[in-house]
């Protein structure tokens, strides 16, 4: 499997996956740059923070937020997967402001359903997302490693 890698490139307690630092990069803090991982692969769509009767129980980011999450785990848990196989997270969020004055909130609430598992990350500010309601959309990606 993956016992070619090097040092640089070791899997941890949290993952069962590699995260990819280049030699001299100063390591990235609450996500990764770069991630390795063989199995089977998971795909979510965009994931909003409204509930399985597609109901937002929250109006503010931090709530959806965490509802977007559990989502998350919930779509994962359906094909075996659990937060630690997790390799990429694309956020769609609306308000910039709204992001950086709650981290964090949002920190906590990342820790509360994913733990410490930090995977590849981008968070992309944009001007609606098809939902109204919506403040934040989530797209998934996780590796269920071979036995």
């Amino acid at each position: 499997m993956l016992t070619h890698l090097n040092k640089a490139y070791e899997m941890t307690a949290m993952t069962p996956h590699s995260f990819l630092d280049p030699e001299g990069w100063v390591p990235a803090k609450g996500y990764a740059n770069g991630m390795l991982a063989e199995g089977r692969m998971v795909f979510t769509g965009g994931l909003v923070g409204w509930n399985a009767q597609q109901q937002f129980e929250h109006t503010d980011l931090v709530g959806q937020f965490e509802q977007v999450l559990k989502n998350i785990v919930a779509v994962l848990a359906k094909a075996g997967a659990r937060p630690e196989h997790l390799v990429r997270l694309t956020w769609y969020i609306t308000d910039k402001s709204e992001y950086l004055g709650n981290l964090k909130e949002i920190g906590a609430a990342y820790r509360r359903v994913l733990g410490r598992h930090f995977p590849a990350m981008a968070v992309v500010q944009v001007v609606s997302l098809m939902e109204d309601a919506a403040k934040i959309e989530i797209e998934a990606t996780a590796v269920i490693p071979h036995e």
